[in-house]
């Protein structure tokens, strides 16, 4: 088996499709029961996810107002408990070796820290978009489900603040 059908066969194992090789080489199927199983289970987990939001007012601007206000330890009780929780859990999968459904090992590479301009730069921008909005990227989904339209524009600028990141990437400083 040839490096190119190799990755081949991860990166479809990955995105949950079958793989199979033909006389002449490796081809990738799509089975589209699995794929339609997977993108139900997925709808359904953030569905699940964004009612939590909801419930929890984590999507609540008046909650991150008080919070970039510190007039409430809500958002930060919710935010300090996600990093403990994503902090135990990359402790758990280096401490036993788990595995992907797939049965390959879940890899988590050391960060490379670069010089501090980057990151005080991007966290303001992110932090003064997370205030003016009152949103950062994870709720507007939730919020657009609770049926605040007008959030669609923020959505919307996200996209493109993201694709203007991705074509400008090659000329910023990294």
């Amino acid at each position: 088996m040839t490096h190119t059908s190799s990755s081949r066969q991860s990166v479809a194992a990955r995105a949950g499709l079958a793989v199979g090789t033909s006389g002449s080489g490796a081809d990738v199927r799509s089975d589209a029961g699995t794929a339609a199983r997977a993108l139900v289970a997925y709808l359904v987990i953030g569905t699940l996810f964004g009612i939590l939001f909801t419930k929890a007012e984590v999507i609540s601007w008046f909650r991150i107002q008080e919070m970039f206000r510190f007039q409430s330890f809500h958002m930060y009780g919710i935010i300090g408990s996600a990093v403990v929780v994503a902090a135990t859990s990359v402790w758990l999968i280096k401490r036993f070796g788990v595995r992907t459904i797939s049965g390959e090992p879940i890899v988590i590479p050391p960060k490379v820290l670069g010089r501090g301009t980057r990151y005080w730069v991007g966290g303001t921008i992110f932090g003064l978009g997370w205030a003016l909005t009152g949103a950062c990227p994870g709720p507007l989904f939730a919020l657009i489900g609770a049926g605040h339209g007008v959030v669609v524009v923020v959505l919307a600028s996200a996209v493109a603040g993201t694709w203007l990141y991705g074509y400008l990437r090659p000329r910023l400083p990294h």
